[in-house]
């Protein structure tokens, strides 16, 4: 080839040996950077043709003769990672200086083939395009009808097992008829057949037979189609038609729930042997009995009675379920644990005589303290709140060298329980009389009280000083109760005595050991102590504090000891006068401390060899008296009538209180008290009661459920102060019972609803009625009897009967409105709202009051 110039233009020769290049004038190379799917990058050499800009006198250069290059684009720039298939657009027009080229210079036959390259272009796109439906469109029938040869297959399979199975099943049951039909000639080659043709259909038929003929096959022929099928990839998982089919696991579940079916037998009934506590739940006697729960509810809906699985029922009611159930019954009790606690018995050769234990018994202010305190040179009395004794005192008093334990009990109707407590846990029993007053409700009470317990009684005729004292009246009362003294040919001892002068005090202290000579009390000193709870108390810093009688035994510090569901290690002994002891002789009262809990008054302790034995007494009454209490709220909500019941008793009124005492004995009697106000209309709820000061629990409790805080004797803290102050709660303190009584009992009274009380006022006789314009009708009346007031309630009576009950609207004497007319007058009326009124009907007026009623 060879380059020849002329001017500014360039043409090529064919003849010219100079190297070709691709490179054409104003041409730059550049790289575009193309991005592929899966992460593929490639990068394409491009060419950038520089913009020529001419100045508008300058004339256009003229276009190179012959190109080697065919435009591929108007554009100077390409455009980087065009779309694929994408038919080129259509080039805009543009300047010849921009282009470097003039499309005008292009012949017919060039663009003739550049038109047929771009139908050729779109064809080929559209082509491709409905080859990729096609393929789209036999993968997924390719795909569906996999799916269905697998579930056929599985289909196959499950029935082939089924028919194998029901074909050994049959021929198992054929080969026993035909064995029981025959006689038993070979008994021992007969019992090894039937193991082995009963061995191999129970446990290993499906296995030898199913594996061999169904399972392998099918998985040498397709088991990797079926995997690879059975995949979810992200076209099926993008496709609605192809919905993946069941697991080879659901399959495998699905022919053992198939096989388990098939050998279902009904199994036969085993009666068993249970094991009954005193109480126990209806899940723990279901699972005793190898039954389900759901039955044992069942049968109790059948009774009528709504039950729970957790619900705890007695040993008498879980021994009939047993017995429908066809089950035999053990009962045990779990008391077994407490053997050897009491009554243990002594050699008569170790028995010793004890100081007798004597209780104070009579009617309220009857002087039974005054005349303790004469006794012992104290004054316990001025100690009391009121005057009145609110707790349990345990003295011991010396006469003669001979000691003798008093104890002191309340004598005010609230304290009945105390009362009981002094007469079981003593061996006579005092009965104080006031001279003046002779025999009350409460000594009468004591009395029975003495009766009941089994004691001799010691009548002491009290306030002989006062001028109004009558012996001779206590005397011949007392015969009313068949407490007959010597004086009047009885057995009963009886002493005049005088707390305030110490009249005779001797005498009754003589008069005692007298009667507890013939009585010859002893104990033994030198075994385990145990006795009774007096009283017990949380004393701040000394926590909880327990007034005991000890009975036999001796008491000593150290000893582990078990009182009612509280248990605790002794660390101090401390007797009436406040003194430390190292022990505690029978009939001994001391106070003890190191308990774990307050116990109940009442309760009987005893001393243990440990504490493991400590603990599991009293984890065994704690969960006793927990069941106990559970049992006795499903009892009463149990049954249909029952619940029937307490819906009609709903409407009842509660006024509901938490109470804090400083010692049990005294919160019993305040619960007690106060249980018997309540109505059919309107009762007191105890949310909560205990012995200790007033904390900000309570205070919690008492605002979650809307109650009142009492203090019998005790204070609130200051946090507890705070928190009532903060809520709004009411703290009431008292220390006398009977004006905590009479302030709840006006506090209940607030809550039951008034009582509508009618007052009759007066008659009138309907003389003339006038239809006045505007106002209606109104009555001409006459009063005949008592008086009508405007304002109060009147009824219209017709023939004895009443019409209409409603109020006034007007009452005139002449023209002028009146309050009253008295009778013997006449007056005109108008009803509010009502006009069926005719001469000779009769107007009764009345007035109606809201009466506060009281318990």
């Amino acid at each position: 080839m060879s380059d020849t110039k002329t001017g500014d233009e360039k043409t090529l020769s064919v003849n010219t040996k100079k190297t070709l290049t691709l490179k054409r004038p104003g041409m730059e190379q550049g790289t575009v950077r193309q991005n592929f799917s899966h992460g593929r990058v490639k990068s394409v050499v491009v060419e950038t043709k520089k913009r020529k800009f001419a100045r508008p006198d300058e004339k256009p250069e003229a276009a190179p003769a012959v190109s080697l290059f065919k435009p591929k684009a108007p554009a100077v720039t390409p455009q980087p990672q065009e779309k694929a298939h994408e038919p080129p657009k259509a080039p805009p027009p543009q300047a010849p200086e921009r282009s470097g080229m003039v499309l005008t210079d292009l012949s017919s036959e060039e663009i003739e083939a550049r038109r047929r390259a771009l139908e050729g272009s779109k064809a080929r796109e559209v082509e491709e395009r409905r080859r990729a439906a096609e393929d789209a469109k036999r993968r997924a029938e390719e795909e569906e009808r996999r799916r269905r040869e697998r579930e056929e297959s599985a289909r196959r399979q499950a029935e082939e097992e089924a028919r194998i199975l029901a074909e050994a099943e049959a021929r198992r049951r054929s080969e026993e008829e035909a064995r029981r039909r025959t006689p038993q000639a070979d008994a021992a080659p007969a019992a090894e057949e039937e193991e082995e043709e009963r061995r191999p259909v129970a446990r290993g038929p499906v296995k030898r037979i199913v594996k061999p003929e169904v399972a392998k096959p099918v998985k040498a022929k397709g088991e990797e189609d079926r995997r690879r099928g059975n995949k979810l990839t992200l076209n099926r998982a993008l496709s609605d038609d192809d919905a993946p089919g069941r697991s080879l696991s659901s399959m495998r579940r699905r022919q053992e729930k198939f096989k388990r079916a098939m050998h279902q037998e009904p199994r036969e009934k085993i009666s068993r042997e249970v094991v009954l506590p005193e109480t126990i739940t209806i899940q723990d006697l279901a699972g005793r009995m190898s039954e389900r729960a759901v039955d044992v509810v069942k049968f109790f809906m059948k009774q009528g009675q709504i039950m729970k699985p957790g619900d705890v029922i007695d040993a008498d009611t879980a021994e009939l379920i047993a017995s429908e159930f066809g089950h035999t019954v053990k009962r045990v009790a779990e008391s077994d644990i407490e053997e050897g606690l009491f009554n243990l018995t002594d050699n008569p050769e170790d028995l010793e005589p004890r100081p007798p234990v004597v209780t104070i018994m009579g009617h309220v202010d009857h002087g039974k303290t005054s005349l303790l305190d004469a006794i012992r040179n104290a004054n316990v009395v001025a100690g009391e709140a009121g005057g009145i004794t609110q707790h349990i005192g345990a003295y011991q008093v010396e006469k003669n060298g001979q000691k003798i334990t008093f104890i002191d009990t309340p004598g005010h109707a609230a304290f009945t329980a105390m009362r009981a407590r002094g007469a079981q846990a003593t061996d006579i029993a005092v009965l104080v009389v006031a001279a003046d007053d002779s025999v009350m409700p409460q000594t009468v009470e004591s009395i029975n009280h003495a009766r009941a317990a089994g004691v001799p009684i010691i009548v002491a005729i009290n306030k002989i000083d006062k001028p109004s004292a009558n012996p001779q009246k206590v005397r011949t009362q007392l015969l009313q109760h068949e407490v007959v003294v010597e004086e009047m040919g009885g057995e009963t001892l009886d002493v005049e005595v005088s707390a305030v002068k110490g009249t005779n005090l001797d005498k009754l202290l003589e008069a005692i050991l007298l009667q507890a000579e013939l009585l010859d009390l002893k104990a033994n000193p030198d075994r385990p102590a145990e006795g009774v709870i007096i009283e017990a108390k949380l004393d701040k810093g000394r926590g909880p504090v327990a007034t005991v009688l000890v009975q036999a035994g001796s008491l000593m510090p150290g000893d582990i000891l078990v009182a009612g569901n509280e248990w605790g290690r002794v660390r101090a002994l401390i007797n009436d006068r406040g003194e430390h002891i190292p022990e505690a002789l029978p009939s001994m009262p001391v106070e003890i401390l190191g308990l774990q809990g307050t116990p109940q008054a009442g309760d009987r302790f005893a001393v243990v060899t440990n504490e493991a034995r400590a603990r599991e007494v009293t984890e065994y009454r704690q969960r006793l008296a927990r069941e106990k209490a559970v049992a006795k709220h499903v009892g009463q909500r149990g049954s249909l009538e029952q619940m029937m019941s307490q819906l009609q008793t709903a409407g009842v009124k509660e006024f509901p209180l938490v109470i804090k005492g400083d010692v049990q004995g005294s919160i019993e009697a305040i619960v007690n008290a106060l249980d018997k106000l309540g109505t059919d209309e309107v009762r007191a709820r105890i949310v909560h009661s205990g012995a200790g000061a007033i904390t900000e629990t309570d205070v919690s409790l008492a605002e979650t459920s809307g109650a009142a805080i009492i203090g019998f004797n005790v204070r609130a803290n200051a946090q507890a102060r705070d928190a009532a102050e903060k809520a709004g709660i009411e703290i009431r303190y008292y220390n006398i019972i009977y004006n905590l009584v009479d302030d709840v009992k006006a506090a209940m009274s607030g809550l039951l609803s008034p009582e509508r009380r009618e007052t009759f006022l007066g008659n009138a006789e309907i003389l003339e009625v006038f239809n006045i314009t505007k106002v209606g009708k109104v009555a001409g009346c006459r009063v005949t009897e008592g008086k009508v007031e405007r304002g109060a309630g009147v009824r219209l009576i017709r023939d004895h009967v009443v019409i209409h009950e409603g109020t006034l609207k007007t009452l005139k004497r002449f023209k002028d409105e009146v309050a009253e007319v008295p009778v013997g007058q006449e007056c005109g009326m108008a009803f509010a709202n009502y006009e069926d009124i005719r001469a000779g009907d009769v107007i009764e007026c009345y007035r109606v009051e809201m009466v506060t009623r009281t318990l």
